[in-house]
């Protein structure tokens, strides 16, 4: 067991270190919002889309809205899509393991070359866009169910399909939209995990910083909010 870890000892710790980053940095992100609602461009997309939904049902103008969740749908399509053929090209790298894994550790001091650790990395890889494929469905199916509510006159005064309901179902498509960009910002750090886990862990470390920058709402946005 002992010469097991040794073995895989710098791959694990630095795959370890790597989700707790993430994980931190996301936890982070939550407790600003709870502090500041507006800090970060998603939190401010939850309060416009509600604002849209709010706006497109009162003046009752389908065209607009039927064009703008076409463009989300398309955008969510596309990426689904995206997400498929890299599973594909994953599927396809795994079976050349054995022609593959010494050229991609040749830059790989430190971590194991094992070819069983070369299939958990493309395992890993293979499971984040899996996810990334169900958020940008998911995203798609709600999508197109705002699409039938967001057009119900106001009116028929329907409990269950009044501004409030539609925006919390647009959100929730936006949810799902954002956790599938997540997922392909995840590939990063895995596929550099393949060259070594040292290439991994910068490369998390580079990534949330750059996160950090896309996240963060303008800061003319926070202010007026707060105001």
């Amino acid at each position: 067991m002992n010469h097991l870890f040794a073995a895989y000892s710098n791959d694990v710790v630095s795959f370890s270190i790597s989700v707790a980053l993430v994980i931190a940095y996301h936890a982070f992100l939550r407790i600003k919002i709870k502090k500041t609602p507006a800090y970060t461009v998603q939190a401010v997309n939850v309060i416009a889309r509600t604002a849209w939904v709010e706006t497109i049902m009162e003046r009752e103008n389908g065209i607009l809205a039927v064009q703008t969740l076409r463009n989300s749908t398309m955008a969510a399509t596309f990426l689904a899509s995206t997400a498929v053929l890299l599973i594909i090209g994953v599927l396809t790298l795994s079976g050349q393991s054995n022609q593959m894994q010494g050229t991609w550790h040749a830059l790989n001091p430190l971590g194991s070359i094992y070819a069983e650790l070369w299939l958990t990395k493309l395992l890993f890889l293979l499971l984040d866009l899996f996810i990334a494929f169900f958020s940008f469905s998911m995203s798609i199916r709600i999508f197109n169910h705002v699409g039938f509510m967001i057009n119900v006159p106001l009116t028929l005064k329907h409990k269950v399909i009044s501004p409030a309901h539609v925006a919390t179902h647009l959100n929730r498509a936006g949810r799902f939209y954002s956790i599938g960009m997540r997922a392909y910002y995840f590939i990063v750090p895995l596929v550099f995990w393949l060259f070594g886990p040292h290439f991994m862990l910068a490369a998390t470390v580079l990534l949330i910083v750059v996160l950090y920058q896309l996240d963060r709402a303008p800061k003319i946005m926070v202010d007026d909010y707060t105001d």
